[in-house]
């Protein structure tokens, strides 16, 4: 049987297939069994790979706990056989179940587990025992970039650009995959060593084919778009918005159009009423206001923010980050 290292080494290891965008509904018990059956499909192909390895708790040396959500904790574990260090989310079954999420729960594993770019969280593979479903995850060793953020109230713009310029790399990946993620915001993005960012949580993300229009309500309401509070469709323009909005709250240390009532912030966002801090340089606030943009059309395209002139001029800053 593999062992971690080798999969993770592996091109050929593709342990779910392509999502699929049919929105039909998941009872409690398919889900599993659905999941178990692709696995097993997948396993037998490239190059003899098995990646159906039927790995337990038990496989897994536990470390400290890096986490804790919804509908379970995440720890940072060791795998026994190759000393391989990598995340283990655990989810209980029951909270699933629940809470009603079966299909997200699905979704979120058959769009994760195909993807491969160096700025999102790669899943590397998953089991399940009689109470809880366990998801083996890449580490990042600094964490949720929301805690950085509330640490150091805001960051500086060479910092920042480093942080958006890989997280548009990753939705510009995202969107020729065909695949929106509907729930960008700070506790969705990790930091590894060197400041690598890894875009995490696709459980609201979606398989949407081009010209295809979504009209799911989801996501964050700070990070909403018009079109989405304004309940008319939308496709993988909200990403664009939701990095505007990103950018503007690792900037200024809050969101752009937040209010203690969320009617009030609906209402900013349907007017987009945007005021930016004069601490901000006239180079960021441009490309923010170039991101968040009412109608979808005029928004900046993901491919044009590394050419951005606020990006270039961080650009020779970015070295140090690095290191």
């Amino acid at each position: 049987m593999p062992t971690l290292q080798s999969l993770r080494k592996s091109a050929h290891w593709k342990p779910v297939g392509v999502p699929d965008p049919s929105g039909s509904t998941v009872s409690a018990d398919s889900v599993f069994k659905r999941l178990s059956t692709r696995r097993r499909a997948v396993g037998s192909s490239a190059n003899g790979v098995r990646a159906h390895k039927k790995w337990t708790p038990a496989d897994f040396e536990l470390g400290r706990k890096l986490g804790k959500g919804k509908f379970g904790r995440v720890y940072c574990v060791r795998e026994k056989a190759s000393g391989f260090v990598c995340a283990l989310k655990v989810m209980s079954k029951e909270e699933i179940v629940s809470y009603k999420v079966e299909k997200q729960f699905v979704r979120e594993i058959e769009i994760q587990a195909n993807l491969r770019h160096t700025n999102c969280l790669r899943l590397y593979g998953w089991f399940y025992d009689e109470k809880n479903v366990y998801l083996i995850l890449e580490y990042a060793a600094k964490g949720e970039l929301y805690k950085m953020l509330k640490d150091c109230k805001r960051f500086d713009e060479p910092r920042t650009s480093y942080y958006i310029y890989q997280v548009a790399n990753a939705l510009v990946y995202l969107h020729r995959k065909h695949i929106i993620h509907r729930d960008l915001k700070p506790e969705n993005i990790l930091i590894h060593f060197h400041n690598q960012v890894k875009l995490s949580d696709f459980g609201w993300s979606v398989y949407a084919p081009q010209d295809t229009r979504r009209t799911t309500m989801c996501g964050t309401l700070d990070y909403l778009p018009p079109e989405m509070v304004e309940a008319k469709s939308h496709d993988e323009k909200v990403d664009v918005w939701a990095l505007g909005v990103l950018l503007y709250e690792l900037l200024v240390g809050r969101p752009p159009f937040e209010d203690e009532h969320s009617s009030t912030t609906y209402k900013r966002i349907a007017k987009v009423d945007l005021k930016i801090p004069q601490f901000v340089s006239s180079e960021a606030a441009d490309l923010i206001k170039g991101l968040l943009r009412y109608d979808p059309v005029k928004r900046m395209k993901l491919e044009d923010v590394s050419k951005h002139p606020w990006m270039v001029k961080n650009r020779p800053l970015w070295q140090k980050l690095r290191e």
